[in-house]
C-alpha cells in the first residue's frame, strides 16, 4: 500500500463510519483506526463487526483504545466495574452486543456471562487488538507515548492508551511523528473546533474529532510526506454520557 487511511475514534457511531468509508480507496490506502470504536454511540456492536470485515477482507487495522481495555476490564470484574463502565457509555455497547435485551433483575455477573457467550467473536476480535502501528516515520497509537523514555517502545500499555498532557506537552526526541486519538481536538484547538490538532512542532496529529459528542469524524490520508487530505464527517447528534 502507498499511503493510509487513518480514522479517530469512531465511539459507535456506524453511520459517521460508513460515510467516511465511501472516501476511502482500500487499493491505494490501507485503513488504520486509532482505536475507541466502542461505547457511547448509536450501535457499537455494529462498528466492531463492520471493522472485523474489514480486517478480514482489506488486512485494515484496528488498533486497541482505553474503551476497549474498559470493556475488558469490565467482563473481568463486572460487579466492580459495572458502575464505572456504564458511566463510560459501556451500557450502549453492551446492549448492541447482545441479542436480546436483558431484564433488569440480572446480576453484572450474569450480564457478563451472557455477553461473552453471544458476542464471543466481537470480543475475541476486541482482545487481539495491537496497541501501535509503526509504519514509516509515522507512529499511530490510541493516546500516546511516554516522551521521557529512552525507548519510545517501552511505554506502558496503561500509558498508550491513556495518557494525556505528559505526551501533548512533551518534547518529541523520538525522531517519529505520531497520529493519536483519544482527547478529543475541541479541547486542545484553541478555538475549540473540532478541527485536526498539530502540536507545535507538527510532531503529534490528533484526529479524534469527538464524533460522539456533536464533533466530527476525521479521516486523514497519509503518504510518506505527511497528511495529503483530511476527510470529515460532522456530526451534530449528541450521544451518550
Amino acid at each position: 500500500m502507498d499511503d493510509i487511511f487513518a480514522v479517530g475514534d469512531i465511539h459507535g457511531e456506524i453511520a459517521a463510519f460508513e460515510e467516511l468509508l465511501t472516501h476511502w480507496n482500500p487499493e491505494r490506502a490501507r485503513l488504520v483506526s486509532v482505536g475507541d470504536l466502542i461505547d457511547r454511540g448509536t450501535d457499537p456492536g455494529a462498528v466492531i463487526r463492520k471493522a472485523m470485515f474489514l480486517e478480514a477482507k482489506y488486512d485494515a487495522i484496528f488498533l486497541r483504545g482505553n474503551h476497549e481495555n474498559m470493556l475488558l476490564d469490565w467482563l473481568a470484574n463486572p460487579s466492580e466495574k459495572m458502575m464505572y463502565y456504564i458511566s463510560q457509555g459501556g451500557m450502549e455497547t453492551i446492549e448492541s452486543l447482545l441479542t436480546h435485551k436483558k431484564t433488569a433483575k440480572i446480576t453484572p455477573e450474569e450480564l457478563a456471562r451472557c455477553v461473552e457467550a453471544e458476542a464471543a467473536a466481537e470480543l475475541a476480535f476486541v482482545r487481539k487488538r495491537p496497541y501501535y502501528l509503526e509504519w514509516k516515520q509515522f507512529v499511530f497509537v490510541h493516546a500516546g507515548v511516554d516522551l521521557t523514555l529512552q525507548d519510545w517502545k517501552q511505554t506502558s500499555e496503561h500509558d498508550m492508551v491513556w495518557i494525556r498532557e505528559p505526551f501533548q506537552q512533551g518534547t518529541n526526541r523520538t525522531g517519529k511523528t505520531f497520529v493519536v486519538g483519544h482527547t478529543p481536538t475541541e479541547s486542545l484547538n484553541p478555538d475549540g473546533g473540532a478541527d485536526v490538532w498539530y502540536s507545535p512542532d507538527r510532531s503529534i496529529i490528533d484526529i479524534d474529532g469527538g464524533a460522539v459528542f456533536g464533533g466530527a469524524l476525521h479521516g486523514a490520508i497519509f503518504s510518506q510526506n505527511g497528511v495529503e487530505k483530511i476527510y470529515s464527517i460532522p456530526n451534530k447528534k449528541v450521544s451518550g454520557t
